[in-house]
């Protein structure tokens, strides 16, 4: 089951089923797909807002229906943003991410359009003197809603 897939770009992407496990399964290619486009709004965000970051990860996970359920798609992700630095604020993460949960990230809008509700949270750890650590969720897109319609 093995597949080979060239993007438009010219890019080639190996997929598998856990049997020849040869590739990442189509639907971990899906979540890193959300993980890989929302992560790179949220990088040009924060540069954009001058926000001194040192580390940025993205954790993703995600619920699928049962197995005996078809098809098995996510019916719930979880998306933590993890932003660690000396000059980071957890007003400008939280704004980051509500940006490229309900404007920018096409993944993420598509997700949300159809069965799958995604929990866009975040933790922040703001190093030096001033140091501090917050957490929390910013927003919940889908099951069933455009984002041109929840802004």
């Amino acid at each position: 089951m093995r597949f080979v897939a060239r993007s438009g770009s010219g890019h080639e992407i190996t997929a598998d089923d856990k049997d020849g496990d040869t590739g990442p399964r189509p639907t971990e290619l899906v979540l890193a797909a959300l993980a890989l486009c929302t992560g790179m709004d949220i990088v040009s965000i924060l540069d954009k807002q001058r926000q001194d970051y040192e580390t940025y990860e993205i954790h993703a996970t995600a619920q699928q229906r049962e197995e005996n359920e078809y098809p098995q798609i996510f019916t719930r992700i979880d998306l933590i943003h993890e932003v660690r630095g000396p000059g980071v604020t957890e007003d400008a993460v939280r704004r980051c991410i509500e940006l490229s949960a309900t404007r920018y990230c096409p993944v993420s809008a598509m997700l949300a359009a159809g069965d799958t509700a995604i929990h866009h949270r975040y933790k922040v750890a703001r190093t030096g003197p001033d140091a501090f650590e917050g957490e929390g969720e910013v927003v919940v897109t889908g099951p069933y809603k455009r984002p041109d319609v929840i802004r």
